[in-house]
This record gives structure tokens, sequence and C-alpha cells, in this order.
């Protein structure tokens, strides 16, 4: 089904990128622009028009088709790495104690404790190599 779908959206959008082609530039953008064409009467700009619309929505149709088919078989899954299903343990578990002897916050905190306790240079110093 879903193969089906993808060889039709190429085909509107295939149809699609020739119909704004064949369109008369309005703008004259490059110093090219109007010009007499072999479409360039009026009924054929509303017929481009038309179906440019008509191919637009056939566009969009496809891809939502495309998107929905996509996510149709998908499971929910975990951002965590676990599968969702699993939930959390039973009541009968105790919660982690966080550790006592420190993390990095409590290191980098008696890191700017120490810098701050030592004394400033006398100085302006150039930089040492180490």
């Amino acid at each position: 089904m879903q193969t089906v779908v993808v060889v039709v959206h190429l085909m509107i959008v295939a149809v699609l990128i020739a119909t704004v082609l064949l369109q008369k530039s309005e703008g004259g953008g490059l110093g090219m622009g109007g010009g007499a064409g072999f479409m360039s009467s009026r009924g054929t700009a509303n017929l481009l028009t038309r179906m440019t619309a008509i191919l637009a929505v056939g566009f969009f149709a496809t891809s939502l088709l495309l998107s929905w088919l996509a996510s149709y078989n998908r499971a929910p899954s975990s951002i965590l790495g676990t599968p969702a299903s699993q939930s959390q343990p039973a009541g009968g578990a105790t919660p982690i104690a966080p550790p006592t002897s420190g993390g990095i916050l409590d290191s980098l905190k008696k890191s700017d404790q120490q810098q701050q306790n030592q004394a400033p240079p006398p100085g302006p110093q150039a930089p040492q190599s180490q």
C-alpha cells in the first residue's frame, strides 16, 4: 500500500513541476518575460492555474497519507532506551539514595571555593607554558 502511494506521490510531483514550469512568467524576472509562447491564451492560463491547484491538493493529501502510513505500525518507544511497556517497580522497592560523597557539582563548587580563597596575583602576568 505504501509503495503504491509513493509512486502516485512521485507522479503528482513530476506533473506539478511540469505544470508550474509551463505557466507564463508574470514578473518578467531576469529580463525574460512575455513573448508569444505556445500557451499564451487566457483559457490555457486558467487551465494551468486550476491544474496546479488540483495537483497541489493531491500533493498535500498524499504527503499526509504517507506520514500516517509511516506511523501506523510504529510502536511507542521511550527516549530512555527501555521498553515503553515497563513501568515503575512494584511498591516494595526502595528508592535509590543520592550519593553522599558528592558528584560533579560538588567538586565544581569546591574548586570555585579554592580559587576564591587563593590570593589574587600581584599584577598582570605573562602566560606560562606547561
